[in-house]
């Protein structure tokens, strides 16, 4: 990594790099569906972002919760004990092993493909355009 311009820039990189790791695993999923007793793999995108975000900012559980205004005393307190830092775990439905034992569906796997590949260009974009308004900052003030 090179010269920081914002935190959101080493963001946006962790980000691409997870997309990056789950376009690697997603491939690998196809390249095996006849694979006998292959299991399907993927990456828990979501939490390895939440974590990098933490890291990044430096925050903490107790100073990023948000509290629900109350207007009067018969409004409902919210909800309490939900942790919003964890992404839930769920299994992508194609998951039954087939006779051969293999966990790959590869319509549910072209799916994933192209929706990570979609989310990967989003995050290239947000990089880019992060780098263009720093780049026209430099540019504006070589001019005064």
């Amino acid at each position: 990594m090179g010269f920081v311009t914002s935190k959101s820039n080493t963001l946006l990189e962790a980000g691409l790099n997870a997309r990056a790791l789950r376009q690697d695993l997603v491939s690998s999923n196809l390249a095996n569906v006849d694979t006998p007793f292959y299991k399907a793999r993927d990456v828990d995108f979501e939490t390895a972002l939440i974590e990098k975000k933490k890291e990044i900012y430096g925050e903490n559980s107790a100073s990023s919760k948000l509290e629900m205004a109350q207007t009067d005393k018969a409004h409902l307190n919210g909800a309490t004990g939900f942790d919003n830092s964890k992404s839930t775990i769920y299994m992508r439905d194609g998951q039954l092993a087939r006779n051969d034992g293999n966990t790959v569906d590869l319509d549910v796997e072209s799916s994933e493909l192209g929706k990570n590949a979609m989310m990967f260009n989003a995050l290239a974009s947000g990089l880019q355009k992060n780098g263009l308004i720093f780049k026209s900052v430099i540019e504006y003030s070589s001019k005064l």
